[in-house]
C-alpha cells in the first residue's frame, strides 16, 4: 500500500464513480488516489444494469470485454398470481443495433461485479485504492487540498473529487446542500439472494395484493447463482432486513416458503428519492456521482449518470495536470455535467412512478453538449452529427470509429474533406462518406462527443489552441 502523503488527485470513494475515474486517470499518467473508508468493495447488486451509452465507456476504459463475460442481457417479466405464471411483461421498449450505436440495451452486471472490474483494471494499470481511509475533514489553498482521515495521516493533494455517495463526507464538509424530493414514501428491501423454486430465464414480478401489500420483484442476477429481492413497503414501515425478515417478506407475497430463500448475502433498505447538488464544485473540490445527484433506481440512471460523470471530469484533470492546459477548463464540468444530471433525475422519476417507458431515453446514447463553451459548430446548415453530439461508431475509410477513439487522445473525423494537418497527438481518420456524420470535419473529445465541427478547417487551430492541442 502507498505510504506517500501527497498526490495529484485524491479520489474519496471506491464505488463505481471513484473506480471508473481512477482508471481514466491512471491512463493518462495522472497520480492519483483511490481511498475508501469501508474494509473492502460494496458487496451488493444494487446499480445492476449498464446502458449502452455507459457500454461505449466501458469499451474506451478497456473493461468492456469483463463487463460482457460477467453479465447477461435482462430476462423477460412474467408476472404471477396466486402461485400461477399469469403472463410475459416486457421491460424494455426494444432497439436493434445499429453500426453506430453497436450497443443497443442494458446490459445486467451486479455492482460488486463491476467494481471488482474496474479496481482490477486500475491495478493493472499501476493505481490501488487505500481501504479503511475514512475522512474526518479538509481545508483548502491556492495550491491545493489537505485532507484529513480517522488515522490521523493527512494526505495533501492538487484537486480532490468527492465520490463518496448519497450521504458524502465531503459534500458535508464543503456545506454544498441538495435540494430534491421523496419520490416515493414507501421504504424499499433489496436484497441479495440464494433461493430455489423460480425458474432464472425471467424476472419474476409479484404485483400488490388487494390487502395493500406493496409488489415483490425477484430478478435472477446475471453471471451469478444470485436473485435480487426487491420488495415494497407500507409508508412509515420499518423495514428488516434480516435473513427471517427477507423470507418472511418472500413467502407473504409469493408461492414461495421461507425456507426456499436458502442464504441472504447482502440486504439494505431505502426510502427512493431524487436530489441534486446545489454546485459539483467548491475550488480544488469536485463532486461526482452520488455525491452530485442522488436518483431512484426506476430506470438504471444512477451508476451510469455517475461513471460519466467521471469520464467527463478526467480528461479535463489530464489535460490540466499533464497538457498544461488552463485550469479553467475545469470550469466545464459543472456547467455539462449538472444540467445533465437534472435531467436524468427526472427521468428516473418519471420511470418510476410509470410515466415513461424504458427505452430511448434511458439508453442515454442521445445525450450531449451543445450548449457547452466547450462546443463550436461552425457549419451553417449542418446536417448528420452536430458538434456537442456524441460521436457515433461506424466505419470510415476502412476503420471503425470506436476503435480510433479508445485511448486518450482527441481525434478528428474528416468525412468527404481532406484533413488539415494537426499535431501527432490528434489521431486522424478520413473518408469519403459516413451515413451518421454527413460531410465535414468533426474533433471528437477524449471523452466520445464532438468538440468541434466544421465545413473546411477554417477556426480550428484557435480551437486546438485553446485545449492545448
Amino acid at each position: 500500500m502507498r505510504t506517500d502523503t501527497h498526490t495529484d488527485v485524491l479520489i474519496v470513494g471506491a464505488g463505481p464513480t471513484g473506480l471508473a475515474l481512477g482508471v481514466d486517470l491512471a491512463r493518462r499518467g495522472v497520480d492519483a488516489l483511490v481511498v475508501e473508508k469501508a474494509g473492502k468493495l460494496f458487496p451488493g447488486s444494487r446499480g445492476k444494469g449498464i446502458q449502452p451509452r455507459t457500454m461505449e465507456v466501458f469499451d474506451d476504459l478497456g473493461v468492456l470485454d469483463a463487463i460482457h463475460a460477467a453479465g447477461g442481457g435482462y430476462p423477460v417479466g412474467m408476472v404471477w398470481q396466486d402461485g400461477k405464471q399469469v403472463g410475459e411483461h416486457q421491460m424494455f421498449d426494444p432497439a436493434e443495433a445499429t453500426e453506430d450505436s453497436p450497443y443497443n440495451a442494458p446490459w445486467m452486471v451486479p455492482q460488486w461485479r463491476t467494481q471488482q472490474i474496474l479496481a482490477a483494471r486500475l491495478t493493472e494499470l499501476g493505481g490501488e485504492v487505500a481501504f479503511g481511509r475514512e475522512l474526518t475533514g479538509l481545508t483548502q489553498d491556492g495550491e491545493g487540498v489537505t485532507a484529513r482521515f480517522t488515522d490521523g495521516e493527512d494526505i495533501r493533494a492538487r484537486y480532490l473529487v468527492a465520490a463518496d455517495g448519497g450521504r458524502s463526507a465531503v459534500r458535508r464538509a464543503l456545506g454544498i446542500g441538495m435540494t430534491g424530493e421523496t419520490v416515493d414514501p414507501q421504504p424499499m428491501l433489496v436484497a441479495d439472494v440464494r433461493l430455489t423454486g423460480l425458474d432464472r430465464d425471467h424476472w419474476h414480478v409479484f404485483p400488490p395484493s388487494a390487502e395493500g401489500d406493496g409488489f415483490l420483484a425477484i430478478c435472477p442476477l446475471a453471471g451469478t447463482e444470485d436473485f435480487q429481492v426487491a420488495a415494497q413497503l407500507p409508508a412509515d414501515t420499518a423495514v428488516d432486513v434480516s435473513p427471517d425478515g427477507i423470507r418472511k417478506v418472500v413467502a407473504a407475497r409469493s408461492h414461495l416458503d421461507p425456507s426456499d430463500v436458502t442464504e441472504v448475502r447482502w440486504a439494505s433498505d431505502f426510502r427512493p428519492r431524487m436530489a441534486l447538488a446545489d454546485r459539483f464544485r467548491e475550488e480544488r473540490v469536485f463532486l461526482a456521482g452520488d455525491a452530485a445527484h442522488v436518483h431512484s433506481p426506476a430506470g438504471g440512471q444512477g451508476l451510469n449518470t455517475s461513471v460519466q460523470d467521471a469520464y467527463n471530469l478526467g480528461w479535463k484533470l489530464g489535460a490540466v495536470l499533464r497538457g498544461g492546459v488552463s485550469a479553467t477548463l475545469l470550469d466545464t464540468y459543472e456547467e455539462e455535467r449538472r444540467p445533465i444530471a437534472a435531467d436524468m433525475l427526472g427521468l428516473s422519476a418519471s420511470v418510476h412512478r410509470g410515466e415513461t417507458r424504458r427505452g430511448d431515453a434511458t439508453r442515454q446514447l442521445g445525450l450531449g453538449y451543445r450548449d457547452s463553451s466547450l462546443t463550436r459548430e461552425t457549419r451553417a446548415a449542418a446536417t448528420g452529427v452536430r458538434a456537442g453530439d456524441r460521436a457515433p461508431d461506424g466505419l470510415l475509410g476502412g476503420t471503425r470509429l470506436f476503435d480510433a477513439f479508445r485511448g486518450p487522445h482527441w481525434t478528428l473525423v474528416a468525412v468527404g474533406s481532406e484533413a488539415p494537418e494537426v499535431p501527432e497527438a490528434i489521431k486522424v481518420v478520413q473518408g469519403d462518406a459516413q451515413a451518421s456524420y454527413g460531410t465535414g470535419l468533426f474533433l471528437v473529445r477524449p471523452d466520445g462527443y464532438v468538440g468541434w465541427a466544421g465545413e473546411t478547417a477554417d477556426g480550428l487551430g484557435e480551437y486546438m489552441a485553446r485545449l492545448g492541442l
